[in-house]
């Protein structure tokens, strides 16, 4: 079953760690119905822009398996279908460009730079619910996760060091008199 052109129910549902544990990870009919909105909504438009694959690393996970994912939030929106986390190592698009995109382009609820780099780019979709929440996740003190709100990071400015900037001195003694000539 295809959600969008280009994403299938089967690609939204896939868990390494599902199959692992033999969990079934199928969702029921009204996480079907938030899965196509949010491959709708966020999968499909960031798809149709960047023009190559986008590799959805996590979309749906039921309760079941979320629950024996220890860092896994007990409210994640994944378990209702209204999140995908996508991660685009290894291609010549970048997760930083996917999460500037979506910040820039998209409406959604949380958008979440996911630790340095961003390692991965976490989106969710509530219709009619969305908050456009941008964040960024962090080790704390203790090695938990924790969110902070997002701040662009700031690209260093290089400088050719070989330029030098006059002095006033340097300035005054070029200037030549009004009243000359």
């Amino acid at each position: 079953m295809r959600l969008t052109k280009n994403l299938t129910l089967k690609e939204a549902c896939r868990s390494e760690s599902a199959k692992r544990l033999g969990i079934d990870n199928s969702p029921n009919q009204d996480q079907l119905d938030n899965l196509k909105i949010t491959a709708e909504k966020i999968f499909q438009p960031i798809r149709d822009h960047f023009k190559c694959p986008v590799y959805v690393s996590s979309m749906f996970r039921s309760p079941e398996l979320n629950n024996f994912l220890r860092l896994a939030s007990k409210t994640s929106l994944h378990m209702s279908g209204q999140a995908i986390d996508i991660d685009m190592d290894g291609t010549d698009v970048s997760n930083e460009e996917i999460f500037n995109f979506v910040k820039d382009n998209l409406e959604f609820d949380t958008l979440i730079w996911e630790f340095e780099g961003p390692r991965w780019v976490h989106i969710s979709y509530r219709e009619g619910n969305n908050r456009n929440q941008v964040l960024e996740s962090y080790k704390d003190d203790y090695g938990l996760t924790a969110y902070k709100i997002y701040e662009q990071k700031k690209k260093e400015v290089k400088r050719d060091k070989a330029v030098s900037i006059p002095t006033r001195k340097d300035r005054s003694s070029k200037q030549t008199s009004r009243h000359s000539n």
